[in-house]
């Protein structure tokens, strides 16, 4: 995705074409000690596997896997993962104070073409000397993931940044988001409601109404993120830009009739 040695195109242009800011291409990952890493990595495992754990569980889980650890600690560092340490649900679903949470609009909703349903989702990403926090943003009916966005601290501004690249191609009739600070911040819900976008968000502490973008992380994680463990951001936006591609245009959807995403997705060319 971004060549530091092209040939033609600079660093500065590359980033331009992708509609990425220069300056995250060379942020530095958030940082932990060696162990604290080894403990959050191994929490991000689980979690895929049991959500619904939360801190307690969670020691325990680790303590059987021979790690010495309090619930304390690891209290701590599922909240810096933005996993709620207290309760089965996620930390980053703390709503900014004072601003609006919109009703859940899909219970029972038929998906029956492409944007019709965007959703979001952030998500913590393991690397060999700190960790990133990804968000992306995903059609409901083709799978297809519209934007992503890296930022190595969990305010606003990349889920943003995020929003107005995928803005930039289309649009849908409803976005769901959960209830994180993020996602109902006035500078993102005021760009949904701009457009006439609906806004839907999930319950609270309900992971799965978002289920589609859960089973994303899943696939990126373990088909990318755990298989490569990346280095350096530069390595990373690089890798997951063609893990994007890949996903969006080569890899075979079981549940899309073994199609990829983009074939899906183009669709609405017909339907609109």
């Amino acid at each position: 995705m971004i060549d530091i040695q092209h040939p033609e195109l600079s660093m500065r242009r590359q980033c331009e074409l992708i509609g990425l800011n220069r300056a995250s291409f060379y942020r530095k990952p958030a940082g932990e000690t060696a162990l604290n890493l080894q403990l959050m990595r191994r929490i991000d495992e689980q979690y895929l596997q049991t959500p619904f754990y939360g801190y307690p569980r969670m020691t325990a889980y680790l303590r059987r896997a021979g790690f010495v650890v309090n619930p304390k600690r690891v209290a701590r560092l599922m909240q810096k993962m933005g996993l709620q340490g207290l309760f089965p649900r996620r930390k980053t679903t703390i709503p900014a104070a004072g601003h609006m949470i919109y009703p859940y609009l899909l219970r029972g909703l038929a998906i029956t073409h492409p944007d019709q349903v965007w959703s979001t989702d952030i998500t913590y990403v393991p690397m060999t000397t700190g960790f990133m926090y990804l968000v992306a943003i995903i059609d409901w009916y083709s799978r297809y993931v519209l934007a992503w966005q890296l930022s190595n601290t969990l305010d606003g501004a990349f889920c943003l940044d995020a929003l107005n690249r995928a803005l930039g191609s289309g649009q849908p009739q409803i976005f769901n988001t959960d209830q994180g600070s993020q996602f109902t911040a006035q500078a993102f819900t005021g760009r949904l409601l701009a457009a006439n976008i609906r806004i839907s968000m999930d319950g609270r502490g309900r992971a799965l109404d978002n289920i589609f973008i859960e089973r994303l992380w899943r696939t990126v994680k373990y088909e990318d993120i755990y298989l490569k463990d990346y280095g350096t951001v530069g390595a990373l936006y690089t890798g997951l830009g063609q893990y994007f591609h890949f996903y969006n245009e080569e890899r075979p959807h079981q549940s899309l009739g073994y199609r990829t995403p983009a074939e899906v997705y183009v669709e609405r060319a017909v339907m609109v």
